[in-house]
């Protein structure tokens, strides 16, 4: 089942009045429900770009984005944060938690602004802490924590909202070979149950570990299936 389509999709950065930027240069891409896809390339290729109109960040000069049954392409500022909210899961190579709050506490932050109960968003930040494997290091703060307790908080929060999908970006820059590979294990395990991930990468190993790869050069994919 198709899940998200990008028809022609082009996004162009005016960087002043007769200086533009074309980071996408017509974009025709399907994610299935369920896949599992890295989107690699080197640096200028347009696959942060890519990412940013995907997890709506951004909207496109002109192209279309489906998201589920919605063409999200042209939606307004507050509707754009609401599928942000409610349909997309984000992963940061910078981890991007609040300092002051536990890792509970950043678990339960997409659910506080939705206006769920508190009690029901403990319960959920709790089952998703033992999920992704933080066991008593839940009450902990970031600075407590490991680089790689840290990125499994984020994936944690990622999740809360029970996104439709997943979007990683540079998940295991940051990381030591050892403790990458094991937050690349939790991937693993979230695509085994049919979480639909996208990971932007430099890195081939972690392009292996995924079951699609879509190369990108100058703003367009130039290998993997549409």
């Amino acid at each position: 089942m198709s899940l998200a389509r990008l028809v022609d999709l082009k996004k162009t950065y005016q960087m002043s009045a007769d200086v533009s930027v074309e980071a996408l240069r017509g974009v025709n891409l399907t994610v299935e429900e369920g896949d599992y896809l890295a989107v690699m390339g080197p640096s200028g290729s347009g696959k942060s770009t890519l990412l940013n109109l995907m997890g709506c960040l951004d909207r496109p000069t002109s192209g279309r984005y489906i998201l589920g049954q919605d063409d999200v392409s042209r939606l307004s500022d507050d509707a754009l944060s609401e599928v942000r909210s409610r349909r997309i899961g984000f992963v940061f190579q910078s981890f991007n938690l609040i300092p002051q709050l536990t890792a509970l506490d950043n678990i339960e932050v997409p659910l506080f602004y939705q206006g769920i109960p508190r009690r029901q968003r403990r319960h959920r930040a709790a089952d998703l802490a033992d999920r992704v494997g933080l066991g008593d290091r839940a009450r902990h703060r970031p600075a407590e924590l490991s680089g790689g307790e840290q990125q499994r908080v984020a994936i944690a929060r990622a999740l809360a909202n029970d996104p439709l999908i997943l979007l990683a970006d540079e998940p295991t820059g940051n990381l030591d070979s050892r403790t990458g590979d094991d937050i690349l294990d939790l991937f693993d395990a979230l695509a085994e149950r049919g979480r639909t991930l996208i990971v932007v990468t430099h890195d081939p190993q972690v392009g292996k570990r995924t079951h699609r790869i879509v190369r990108m050069a100058d703003g367009r994919v130039v290998n993997g299936k549409p």
